[in-house]
């Protein structure tokens, strides 16, 4: 009877949820044809790759596939094989696939929404969790039982309600994640003694849950902190990603809807090594449930040297167009300001990464839309000529390994441009697109079953010992 008082509240509150999913809903009727075709095909994908595993720990346990080094123990571990991620794989020159697809391919193949030229990302969340590209009859269904899932217990809004109105927008939404906590049914069933089989499919409705509710909860941190506080009426007419935008209330043009689709979908999965994902798993790995592993997520996401990087290069942007004093940013202009700002021993964020080296293919699926929607845009011709110029400044300075923009140079021209400013806000963005990626890792974590994970480590004397033996 709660729950039904839940959607209830949601639907009074000016949600559109479809009369026959709410109803079946309230109704306690079974899973929805949908939700039964996707464990289906999980279940399915899950065996094949359970044998796989299975067979890989049978006859290649102790097979070596790479060494580590002093300089990957003290630096963070970077490019040590040492995890498995089954819905994603990032490459150092390709850049990020999901299930094998390049974004350019999910871009092209994944269904749009109706008018639309870029890929829906709950049809890449989806493609994470199932491996394939889903149709446009069962895109449609699964966006239908998102909105079904969407409401938010009052009791998180009113969680939220009691922090200072200058808390982060990061560390609310952590908080939100742990105020909705009590209603994980993965941590319900694991009291009640569920079998390990059945982890994955239970961990499956908190996903599901958890990734329908991210936008509405978003929204409201965003009203609250920086507007009226008055939340728009959900429309479940529109799609997951149209209807969060439209949640915000700044910007009513369609093409708002488009890029806040084609940013949701890029950003959704980027493998498991990075911090936000990899802090998720290791919790996750504990069989903390969805939601305890994604707040901890989202607390590493709230870094600098992470999901905050967004918000530093609009800052950077911001400031060098108020440096060029109204001059039209140019190649030379900028190669000359960048020489500078070196010299001056300032770094300049939005430039390398810590896998690829090349340019991301995130940055430049969202260089082609703001050629196409905002060519005239002064701050994206900033960006432009910064595309042009910096690569060969940082070449030539020859320290870094990949001179290349990485996609955070570009998002915050295009929020900006769509007069989402408040910059604070902006990893809230990120962590709503990133949450379809960590769910469905933390779903394919209990669905092959992988540990809890445990790695060794050892102090610098230790490791001294270990080098001078070689």
């Amino acid at each position: 009877m709660e729950r039904i008082s839940r959607i209830a509240q949601h639907v009074n509150g000016g949600a559109e949820v479809p009369g026959g999913l709410a109803a079946q809903a309230v109704a306690g009727a079974g899973p929805s044809p949908i939700l039964v075709a996707l464990k289906g095909k999980i279940a399915k994908l899950a065996k094949e790759k359970s044998a796989q595993k299975a067979d890989l720990l049978k006859n290649n346990a102790d097979v070596v596939i790479g060494e580590v080094s002093v300089e990957q123990c003290i630096n963070g571990g970077r490019s040590v094989k040492m995890m498995v991620t089954e819905t994603s794989d990032l490459d150092a020159n390709t850049g990020i696939s999901y299930r094998g697809k390049s974004l350019y391919e999910c871009n092209k193949e994944l269904p749009k929404a109706p008018g639309g030229e870029v890929a829906l990302p709950e049809a890449a969340f989806w493609l994470l969790l199932t491996g394939e590209v889903p149709t446009d009859a069962e895109c449609r269904a699964f966006t239908e039982e998102l909105h079904r899932r969407s409401a938010v217990p009052q009791s998180v809004f009113a969680t939220l309600a009691t922090l200072p109105k200058d808390t982060h927008p990061m560390t609310q939404l952590s908080v939100a994640m742990l105020a909705m906590q009590p209603d994980s049914k993965f941590a319900h069933k694991y009291d009640q003694g569920m079998k390990k089989g059945e982890y994955w499919e239970v961990a499956l409705e908190d996903a599901l849950d958890l990734v329908a509710k991210m936008p509405v909860v978003a929204a409201q941190i965003y009203r609250s902190t920086f507007k009226d506080g008055k939340l728009p009426a959900y429309n479940a007419k529109l799609d997951w990603a149209a209807n969060y935008a439209q949640m915000l209330g700044v910007n009513s043009d369609e093409k708002f809807k488009e890029v806040t689709r084609l940013y949701l979908m890029l950003h959704a999965d980027h493998e498991g090594g990075n911090v936000s994902a990899h802090t998720a798993h290791l919790v996750g790995s504990a069989l903390s449930d969805p939601y305890y592993a994604w707040a901890a997520g989202l607390c590493g996401l709230a870094g600098p040297l992470h999901g905050l990087a967004n918000q530093e290069c609009i800052s950077w942007l911001l400031e060098a167009q108020k440096d060029l004093g109204g001059q039209k940013p140019t190649k030379e202009l900028l190669t000359a300001y960048a020489e500078k700002m070196l010299a001056s021993g300032k770094v300049i964020p939005g430039f390398g990464h810590a896998v690829l080296r090349n340019t991301d293919p995130r940055y430049m699926l969202e260089r082609e839309f703001a050629l196409k929607n905002c060519p005239d845009d002064p701050l994206f011709q900033l960006v432009d000529a910064c595309y042009q110029a910096i690569p060969a400044v940082l070449e030539k300075g020859g320290k870094v390994k990949n001179p290349f923009p990485n996609v955070d140079a570009h998002s915050g021209q295009l929020m900006h441009f769509y007069n989402l400013k408040e910059q604070n806000y902006y990893t809230v963005v990120f962590a709503v697109s990133r949450a379809m990626g960590v769910m469905a890792q933390y779903v394919w974590a209990r669905a092959v079953g992988l540990p809890i994970e445990r790695p060794k480590s050892v102090p610098l004397d230790v490791l001294a010992k270990l080098a001078n033996k070689k």
